[in-house]
């Protein structure tokens, strides 16, 4: 999702969630008890005041109504979420969370100014250096689905750019904490089911090919944006619900490996493995750094229900939080950052655009998940940090969202 760009994502997703509809329409959906899944993790109870967790979340900000970044150190604080990615570089909130220990990914958009080495230094020096070591910078994104876009010039100073920045870090002693990354759209593949027939677009793989050795040799990771919530808008009547929202259903069969698949977003991971393998690295990691479910829509936005957004996130959370991995590589647990904190009024484009968020900008849960209120606000013994030397925020959630959020480990 383009946090910055006021063209609806939609535009960008729609074909390629046309390719994942492989599923069979005739599984049916089975109600899981919500409560107990994400409760038990591993024989245990997992409640946010001492779980070790590592759930990541999109902090956007395309909104009038958000609230102060002190306030929303105190949210996130106080649901133990220590991952947030920023789309910009924003001082204000770098500076909220100084000292929480919430690692951040923060991102920069303007490749044409930062593939000049000199200019990379300077962002570097102004927008890194001095945050370190309070607040935790510990990626910088440059270009957001560039590659699935239209702007040659961007696609042309995609790589330079990241060359820079990496430059510029080592330069100023800083690429041992900070590295260097860019995230792009399942729309990178021209060919996805099989997952084991995985395959970059002809037209991008002049870009990917020194993109992946780059990364490669840094030791970065790939970052994908997958919304399987468009496979299912594109095509509700053929798409199986149960098969996008990690319900049970037959699953889908990939006869290259003979692994079966019992939800799309393992299979789209699992197709850009076996796509950059085709290009010959196998020693890239994939991570998703954006996906979720929009809890409202356009009256032709078939699916977009807060039922459906809570169970996409439920299930999703609670396999991480169990270090499940994808069939093709089922011992590196699945790395998430859930779009989005809040729902953001000022996204254009669909309905649906503006209400991907976990939480009302006043603080209050979207899911109704059906528990009593109540009050949570970050304390010593949840966080580690002394409440006294923090900025603090008093909001009343639905115990069970706190839960949700409290189950997404890694």
């Amino acid at each position: 999702m383009r946090a910055r760009d006021d063209a609806p994502m939609e535009r960008r997703m729609i074909a390629a969630a046309r390719r994942f509809l492989f599923f069979d329409p005739s599984s049916s959906s089975l109600l899981l008890c919500l409560l107990l899944s994400l409760l038990s993790a591993n024989n245990g109870i997992v409640s946010a005041a001492n779980a070790p967790l590592k759930f990541g979340i999109n902090y956007g900000q395309i909104a009038n109504n958000l609230p102060h970044p002190a306030q929303v150190s105190g949210l996130i604080r106080s649901l133990n979420v220590n991952r947030v990615k920023l789309y910009d570089a924003d001082p204000a909130v770098l500076t909220a969370f100084a000292g929480t220990g919430v690692e951040f990914t923060i991102s920069n958009g303007d490749l044409l100014n930062m593939s000049d080495a000199g200019n990379a230094r300077a962002w570097v020096a102004q927008n890194v250096q001095p945050f370190l070591p309070d607040t935790r910078i510990t990626c910088v994104i440059l270009g957001n689905e560039v590659l699935s876009g239209t702007d040659a010039a961007a696609m042309q100073s995609l790589l330079p750019a990241m060359q820079a920045v990496h430059q510029a870090l080592v330069d100023l002693g800083l690429d041992g904490q900070v590295n260097v990354s860019t995230s792009q759209s399942v729309n990178v593949l021209a060919s996805s089911y099989p997952p084991s027939a995985g395959a970059f677009r002809e037209e991008v793989v002049q870009y990917m090919r020194p993109l992946l050795d780059f990364l490669a040799e840094v030791g970065s990771p790939f970052l994908i944006n997958a919304y399987p919530f468009f496979a299912y808008k594109a095509s509700p009547g053929s798409v199986s619900l149960p098969y996008v929202l990690f319900e049970p259903n037959p699953g889908a069969h990939d006869p290259g490996t003979n692994l079966t698949y019992d939800n799309m977003l393992y299979a789209q991971i699992d197709a850009v493995y076996a796509a950059m393998e085709a290009m010959g690295h196998k020693d890239i990691a994939v991570r998703i750094s954006e996906t979720g479910w929009p809890s409202a829509g356009d009256a032709d936005e078939v699916g977009a229900t807060v039922q459906n957004a809570a169970t996409y996130n439920g299930n999703l959370m609670k396999r991480v939080a169990a270090g499940q991995g994808t069939p093709l590589r089922p011992d590196v647990p699945v790395d998430v950052l859930v779009f989005a904190l809040f729902n953001e009024n000022m996204k254009n484009g669909q309905a649906s655009e503006r209400n991907y968020g976990l939480f009302y900008p006043n603080g209050t849960s979207v899911y109704d998940l059906g528990f009593d209120a109540a009050s949570f606000s970050p304390s010593p013994r949840a966080s580690g940090f002394s409440s006294s030397s923090k900025p603090t925020m008093q909001m009343s959630f639905p115990v069970g969202v706190v839960v949700l959020l409290a189950a997404f480990l890694l």
